[in-house]
Order: structure tokens, then sequence, then C-alpha cells
């Protein structure tokens, strides 16, 4: 697992980029030294280093086998945070940026049986996992979500490729994917996979807990879940740096990122709103509270991790591997 660090980074050069929809561009970087890239397995992406100093994650979408490029596709939302704007205006061929290595909280897990369901930009993380289990001979399908045919990057690719595994669901002329069909047809033991804006998120969670089936499902986010609780009032805090040798008190009216980085200013975060995982960080003492939804509060505590950008302490000091 890659947790939150302030180094590590690798420099890319941006050796390619091509147009794949209305709104999408497919962006190929090579290392800028010209070494060979590590290996990455599908569900895995990038968190890169934008010019200006943002840092967003994009979804591999290549070859794992190609040690020469990584690939993803940036949609551009002219309501978003300047990262995916910034991209397309801004990132040439020849410009050289930060990246880290790939990481993965969306991987693919042994089935016998795999439904891949994409909407919109979130058929990046999938086209990897389509193309990765048709080399294994899996059973899968995937249905496809978007605004139009225009707009669905890769679709005609896919959908020629795999006729028979492949549904494409454009909203002009065949509305929105059936979430509630999709779930209720789920072959036993199946793995659903699925990416995309969170109100199609919110209906797969919705419909697999209802079916009993929310272990199988497998989500990615691009943004924060909709309806995330209110956890009530916070609390100061008392949080040790072990590797730094420092302890610091959270007000209650500070976030534990803001605290940490006022000793450790390059700490990497990206969506401060707990989905993206940059902030991971490994809990050496305390309880904390789990407030992102990257993974649930028992996975997290599982692996022994919190996201520190909207995570909380349940007790009144914790220690961190920072």
């Amino acid at each position: 697992m890659s947790l939150a660090n302030d180094s590590g980074s690798l420099k890319l050069r941006l050796v390619r980029r091509t147009p794949v929809a209305n709104g999408v561009v497919l962006l190929a970087f090579a290392a800028a030294d010209g070494a060979e890239l590590a290996r990455w397995d599908p569900g895995a992406h990038l968190d890169l280093r934008l010019p200006s100093g943002l840092r967003r994650q994009y979804s591999l979408c290549g070859d794992p086998a190609d040690r020469t490029t990584y690939t993803v596709c940036v949609l551009r939302e002219e309501a978003g945070r300047g990262g995916s704007a910034e991209v397309h205006d801004r990132l040439d061929v020849g410009t050289e940026i930060e990246s880290s290595g790939p990481r993965n909280h969306f991987p693919l897990v042994e089935a016998p049986d795999y439904v891949l369901l994409a909407g919109g930009i979130g058929i990046t993380p999938l086209k990897a996992m389509a193309e990765e289990l048709q080399r294994r001979g899996a059973s899968w399908r995937l249905v496809y979500g978007g605004r139009d045919l225009r707009s669905m990057a890769f679709a005609e690719q896919l959908a020629a490729a795999h006729p028979a595994r492949v549904t494409l669901v454009p909203q002009d002329e065949a509305g929105v994917p059936d979430v509630a069909g999709i779930v209720a047809t789920l072959s036993p033991e199946a793995r659903l996979y699925c990416c995309g804006p969170p109100p199609m998120l919110a209906a797969a969670t919705e419909e697999c807990a209802r079916a009993g089936v929310g272990d199988r499902l497998h989500v990615e986010r691009f943004a924060a879940a909709e309806g995330t609780p209110e956890t009530g009032a916070d609390s100061a805090f008392e949080v040790e740096l072990r590797d730094t040798g420092v302890t610091l008190t959270v007000p209650a009216d500070q976030s534990l990122l803001e605290a940490v980085r006022a000793v450790r200013p390059t700490i990497d975060s990206s969506c401060q709103e707990g989905y993206c995982g940059t902030c991971e960080t490994r809990v050496l003492e305390g309880r904390p509270e789990h407030r992102g939804t990257l993974l649930t509060p028992e996975e997290h505590d599982a692996e022994g991790t919190m996201l520190i950008c909207v995570g909380r302490s349940r007790s009144a000091k914790l220690v961190l591997d920072l």
C-alpha cells in the first residue's frame, strides 16, 4: 500500500495527447529520464502534480504490460476545481510533471464472474479491467452509460472488440443504465465493479444493500459520496508524529491535515473530502474516527490506516507514522 509521504515522486514527460471523445483527452506519459516504468494492475491510478501545484488522481487505462508509458484520460469539467481545465489548457507534449507511482485502491479480486458498470469518465479504470479479464479468459460483461455516444470515450472501440459483452447506454437514446436490473441479475458470487458519477454509485450501493450483496460491490469515486452523514461537534485532540518527533494539538476547528502541515508542509493530499486516498497514513496508536468513503472504517482499522484530510480521533491522542 502507498501511504501519505512527501517523497518518492517520479518525473514524467507527456509524449502523446489525443482527443478521444467530446471534452476528453488521452494523455500518455513516459519517464522523463527514459527509464522503464513500474508495472501496474487494473484499477490503479496516478497522483499527478500539475504545473500549478494542484494534485489530481487519474485512473490508468492503458496496457499494464507496457513499461514505456502510463496512459490516463481526463474529462474537462467546467464546474470542477480547476485541475481538469489546467490539464486541457496547459499540458502540451513535452511538458514534464511530477507523479506518484501507481496506487491501487480498486483492485480486481478473484471471482467466477464480473459485471462492470461505468458512467461517463468512469470508464477509465473499467476499460483496463475489461481488457485484463479478456486476457484471462474470465466471464465478464460491461454496461457503459454516458450523455451521448460522442461523449463516451472508448465506446465504439470496446463495443467493436467485444460485441457480446459490452452494452452501451447513451442517455439521449436509451436513458440511464438499469442499476436495479443489473443487481437483480447478478450471477451467484459475481463481483460488481462500478465507477461513475455519485448518483450511479449511490444507486448501486442502495440496490446491492437491498439485495444483500453489498459485500460483492466495489466502487471507485471521483467525488465525495452523496449524503455523507454528519458526525457531530468536533473536539480537540493531540497527535504525535512519530518520525518527526513532534506532538501537536489539533483544535476543534482545524483539520488533522492542516495541523500536520504546520510541521510537514509537503504532505500530499488532493480531494480533502476523504475519497481519493492520497493522504492515507498509517496509525501507530490511538483510535481514529474515520470519515472518508475510500474504505469502510473496518477496512481502515484492519489496515491500520486513516485519511487525515477528514479523519479525527476518538481517543485523546493519535500517533501517526509521519
